[in-house]
């Protein structure tokens, strides 16, 4: 068993460093993420959100213009990971961003429920997610996505391995 002996943070550069990775692999590395169109609006431990525009490829009923649930599950599934992906980058403060960046490399979802709470109307979405734990092989999170006027239209929780 190997244990995590926490030393200094990285620097200011190297957390700059891992905050661009972060944002580069999820707006344009991982393609799913851009077909959606997520954007990130933070990834601040504690405060990790994203943006998803309503577009009409993403109406999932044609006579209400409402955004598709499978959208709406992805978007919350992906948020999900990126936030345990700022904490996994916290839990290993003193890694470079690289090393930290090479941990993401095996993580994937391992159970999603999604609650719908309303319909999907809005020229805006926010997804916002929390890590409620942070494991050595398992983290869970707990997501909510909102409209443009603030309405709560889902809730999900989730597990991801991460080792």
């Amino acid at each position: 068993m190997t244990t995590h002996h926490p030393t200094a943070r990285r620097s200011a550069a190297e957390q700059a460093k891992f905050h661009d990775a972060m944002t580069q692999l999820w707006e344009q590395r991982i393609r799913f993420n851009q077909v959606l169109g997520l954007t990130v609006l933070s990834l601040q431990p504690g405060d990790v959100r994203a943006r998803l525009d309503m577009r009409p490829e993403l109406v999932g009923h044609y006579l209400y213009g409402r955004l598709h649930g499978g959208v709406i599950s992805a978007s919350l599934d992906a948020i999900g990971g990126m936030a345990l992906m700022v904490a996994l980058g916290e839990k290993y403060h003193d890694e470079s961003a690289e090393q930290v960046m090479h941990r993401f490399g095996r993580m994937g979802t391992i159970d999603l429920r999604v609650d719908f709470l309303r319909q999907g109307i809005g020229d805006h979405f926010v997804g916002q997610a929390e890590v409620t734990r942070l494991g050595g092989r398992i983290g869970s999170t707990q997501m909510r996505m909102l409209n443009d006027q603030g309405t709560l239209i889902a809730t999900a929780a989730a597990s991801f391995v991460i080792a």
